[in-house]
């Protein structure tokens, strides 16, 4: 089997969003069981100098949905606008990368290979090729906001575990 750059990271997207889904949907149902404002959760920060859980949300859908978008267009850029302030819009954001993803030909993304891109951040510059943009850059930051938003819920006393991080695991069923 050759490689896929499409299952080398669409699938994984796809999982872990799908977790995303369900954490928010616990953070909303913990705030109204403790009689907490959502605030509370949404904009809750593991450090004074990190972004909050809906920024770690959005850049979940910025670094899978963005990312392939990003290829496509031959440039990706963070993004800048501000992130949803409440539980619906999370869950929206959440939903309208899954449903991109899912409308993403495997074809496509096979056939980024090769293709440049530029990052772009202000005057901040870096070239990449398409496999090494998703899979050294996009993918891992991907990963790094899913965790942050997973570890803000934990710090702040939800009852998740791993298996609320790792979500529908991609597995044989006979």
């Amino acid at each position: 089997m050759g490689f896929s750059l499409y299952e080398a990271v669409v699938p994984g997207y796809l999982q872990i969003l799908g977790s995303m889904a369900g954490l928010i949907n616990k953070a909303e149902i913990w705030c109204r069981e403790n009689n907490q404002p959502a605030a509370t959760l949404i904009q809750a920060q593991l450090a004074p100098n990190m972004f909050p859980f809906a920024y770690q949300i959005s850049s979940s859908a910025w670094h899978s949905l963005g990312a392939i978008q990003g290829v496509r267009n031959g440039v990706f850029s963070p993004d800048m606008t501000p992130p949803p302030s409440d539980f619906p819009a999370l869950r929206q954001k959440i939903a309208d990368a899954i449903a991109g993803l899912q409308a993403v030909a495997k074809e496509e993304v096979d056939g980024f290979i090769g293709k440049p891109l530029k990052f772009e951040m202000g005057d901040y510059r870096m070239n990449f090729v398409a496999e090494d943009f998703l899979l050294s850059f996009s993918q891992p930051n991907f990963y790094f906001h899913a965790t942050t938003a997973y570890d803000i819920l934990r710090w702040k006393g939800l009852s998740i575990g791993k298996g609320d991080f790792l979500g529908a695991v991609r597995r044989i069923t006979s």
